[in-house]
This record gives structure tokens, sequence and C-alpha cells, in this order.
């Protein structure tokens, strides 16, 4: 008989950050408003039996590793800080077999009426 597996999807909705990315100089002088969403894909069954945060993926920990790269060193591209916070997940969180990270920039300096620009990226593990 095969083992079962559950492949569960978490998902982290909205985090704002005030930050200092862009490709213009005054966004990262002045810093904008930005919302992150993630959402990892893993295995949870042993989690879901015993019931135990060391069992699983602790959001407050991928929260943790978002806030680093959101207040870390600045990136031009919202494109490259979805990247490096998703390859970050899947470096961190063994258990994660894939992670969707959506980075939204609020305030975005153009000449256009608009609620916000979004970059998603999907990075999966080699099996």
């Amino acid at each position: 008989m095969k083992r079962q597996t559950t492949l569960t999807r978490l998902s982290i909705v909205n985090a704002e950050f005030f930050a200092f990315h862009g490709v213009r100089e005054e966004e990262r002088d002045l810093g904008g408003r930005y919302q992150v969403d993630v959402d990892v894909w893993y295995d949870t069954m042993k989690a879901v039996v015993s019931d135990d945060l060391s069992d699983t993926v602790n959001y407050e920990e991928v929260l943790f590793l978002v806030n680093e790269h959101m207040n870390g060193e600045s990136c031009e591209l919202i494109e490259t800080l979805s990247f490096d916070m998703a390859s970050a997940i899947i470096d961190r969180f063994a258990a994660v077999r894939q992670t969707t990270v959506r980075v939204r920039k609020l305030n975005v300096p153009i000449q256009q009426v608009l609620d916000h620009v979004e970059a998603e990226i999907t990075v999966g593990r080699e099996a």
C-alpha cells in the first residue's frame, strides 16, 4: 500500500512594508509602500498528525525572511525582489516543494492612475 501524502498551500496575504526599492533615485531615497503575498506548498501529513509547530513550515519564520529582503539591500526591480525571496524560502525550508511570491508596489511614480504594479514568480524544488 502506498503512503498517502498531502500537499498543502499555506498563504500569507497582503503583508505590508515601507521599503526603499526602485529604479528611480527618489524611490530608493524616499521609499514607498509594498505588499507581499507568499504561497508555499509542502507535505503536511506529519504536522497534521502531531499538531506540532516543529513539524510544519512556521509562517512567522517565512515572514521574517520576507522582512529581511524587504528591508535589506535595495533592488531596482520588483521581479528581482520576488525571485530573491522565493529562492530564499526554498533554500531555508527543506519541506517546501514550491513557492510563489507576489510583490506589489503601491506607490508607482509614473503619470498614470493605477492601483499597483505586481510581479509574481514561482520557484520549485528540483525532484
